[in-house]
């Protein structure tokens, strides 16, 4: 589950960067905020949506697929289902929920919760069982198909999206805001929540984030937007080169770091990145 870590205070400086839709973090009070969760919400509340307006977060999620299913088109994905070989187990999902790293699990006991007599029900003992393992036992030979099939369903569509934002988009995009990063920097956040998992491992989220500002200041803390996003996307892809499974970096050098390179803090369209060797363009 997902586990929030923020610094108590942050500060607001009036040289902070800001990109053209507002979404920067240009604009903010020069003063400390009062701690605290709802002094928070307030804080954000004040703030442009960014990654959160509907257009980009649409944009963020065909961004993603694109490296996740080297396709824009997420909304075929929710039925998407394999093993790709990473020690995760079954990979499965429009973000990639996996067996072996409980979000998937999760996914289906709240699933369950609301619609009881789903085609995956009978599936989850055997889903805790393998949680934190690659293990297919129990799952075999039909929850794949089940899987899919249960992805045609609206509510189980609506199921995956809702968990998505519970999980991963959500509190991506509070903690970006919070720490000063204006829309592309909280889709930079988006992006390693998905692929990293909400830990506070060294190699989880919280973990990498830890690690960046070990070494630089946010720019709620004063520091400069475009060198923070650099050095997180430098920890980040010394990560991902750590990991076999995860040593193809194209989504931080062909695509997140030609947009911070570009300037494009605002993550304006038209769009062009490369992913895996392939072109992607959004025109808006």
């Amino acid at each position: 589950m997902p586990v929030f870590v923020t610094a108590t205070v942050y500060f607001f400086t009036p040289d902070m960067e800001s990109d053209d839709s507002g979404s920067g973090s240009g604009g903010r009070p020069s003063a400390s905020q009062p701690t605290g969760r709802a002094a928070e919400d307030e804080l954000i509340a004040d703030l442009p949506p960014g990654l959160a307006a509907p257009e980009k977060k649409e944009l963020a999620q065909k961004i993603v697929t694109s490296a996740e299913n080297s396709t824009l088109n997420w909304r075929d994905q929710y039925g998407y289902i394999e093993d790709i070989g990473d020690g995760q187990g079954y990979t499965a999902g429009i973000v990639g929920f996996c067996t072996g790293t409980h979000d998937l699990l999760v996914l289906v006991e709240r699933y369950t919760k609301d619609h009881p007599d789903n085609g995956l029900a009978r599936y989850l003992s055997a889903l805790r069982k393998v949680d934190g393992t690659d293990s297919h036992e129990g799952l075999d030979p039909g929850f794949t198909a089940a899987w899919k099939k249960e992805a045609e369903l609206a509510a189980f569509r609506k199921a995956q999206n809702t968990e998505r934002d519970r999980v991963y988009f959500d509190p991506a995009v509070r903690l970006a805001k919070l720490d000063g990063l204006g829309t592309l920097g909280q889709f930079i956040y988006y992006d390693a929540m998905v692929m990293h998992g909400p830990g506070t491992d060294p190699t989880g989220f919280y973990g990498l984030r830890e690690r960046v500002v070990s070494e630089a200041d946010t720019p709620a803390q004063g520091g400069k937007e475009k060198a923070y996003l650099d050095i997180f996307l430098d920890i980040r892809r010394a990560t991902m080169k750590s990991r076999k499974s995860h040593r193809d970096t194209s989504r931080i050098d062909t695509a997140q770091r030609r947009f911070l390179y570009d300037g494009n803090l605002a993550l304006e369209t038209p769009l062009e990145w490369a992913m895996y060797g392939e072109t992607f363009r959004v025109s808006k």
